[in-house]
């Protein structure tokens, strides 16, 4: 029991001890407490896994007859039509030069976009959802 009473009275002159070295040591390790949070930035960035697509995206549909022009007849996944639709745009050099961010329509392209000769490429995969069954 002798021994058991000394160890709590050494303990206490020690945490007064640490507590008093506690603001001095607090200042010298403020520095490298920063350089250790950015190696755990660094770690968040990367992704654990990679993402997986959304089945709702990937289900095959069927495009009318108008938008069969251009991207094909077969069954396709949304991401693949507009894939393609990017495809023809692209090989036939239809984006406006002075704001790339307009598609101007060809003869194929007016029918799909509803008889517009100049949609906004957000506008574009709204009208082409139309023709997706």
């Amino acid at each position: 029991m002798a021994t058991a009473k000394k160890t709590p009275a050494a303990a206490a002159p020690a945490k007064k001890a640490a507590v008093a070295a506690k603001p001095a040591a607090a200042v010298k390790k403020a520095a490298p407490a920063k350089a250790a949070a950015k190696p755990a930035v660094k770690k968040a960035a990367t992704p654990a896994a990679p993402r997986k697509p959304n089945a709702a995206f990937m289900k095959a549909m069927t495009p009318s007859t108008v938008l069969a022009a251009v991207v094909g007849a077969a069954p396709l996944p949304r991401t693949e039509v507009t894939k393609k639709v990017w495809d023809y745009i692209k090989k036939l050099d239809l984006q406006d030069p002075a704001n790339r961010r307009m598609i101007n329509a060809d003869d194929k392209l007016k029918a799909v976009f509803g008889g517009k000769a100049q949609v906004s490429m957000f506008e574009m995969t709204k009208l082409i959802s139309d023709h997706l069954k």
